[in-house]
């Protein structure tokens, strides 16, 4: 089965940068047709961060436009959100949310476990 495995997350000031991976595994060959950042505070509900598909077109909520690039490498399978000038309101647990197309399967959304990201102000 296809997993997803999130990294990168961690305790940082404001204004720094962190960039988060998503790595898939569990299948020889598989390509990542479209890539979603959510994140989530206890308590909360979980708010979608930004989307990019195999096309390349990408999606950011306003909260994070200008700050925040997600970037897919199929060549890795890899998924990634980079962070910049993160702010207090960006503490967050957030995932990655891939639909990916193995030879197996097809086409199916996975979720990884997601990551810890917490800005200090």
């Amino acid at each position: 089965q296809v997993q997803l495995v999130e990294s990168g997350g961690a305790l940082v000031q404001a204004g720094g940068s962190l960039r988060l991976s998503c790595v898939a595994s569990g299948a020889s060959w598989m390509i990542i047709n479209t890539l979603a950042w959510h994140r989530q505070v206890p308590g909360k509900q979980r708010e979608l961060v930004a989307t990019i598909t195999s096309r390349g077109s990408t999606n950011y909520d306003d909260s994070v436009k200008g700050r925040f690039t997600v970037s897919t490498d199929n060549a890795k399978n890899t998924g990634y959100l980079q962070m910049n000038s993160l702010k207090p309101e960006d503490t967050a647990v957030y995932y990655c949310e891939a639909n990916i197309w193995t030879p197996a399967t097809g086409s199916q959304y996975y979720w990884g476990q997601g990551t810890q990201v917490t800005v200090s102000s």
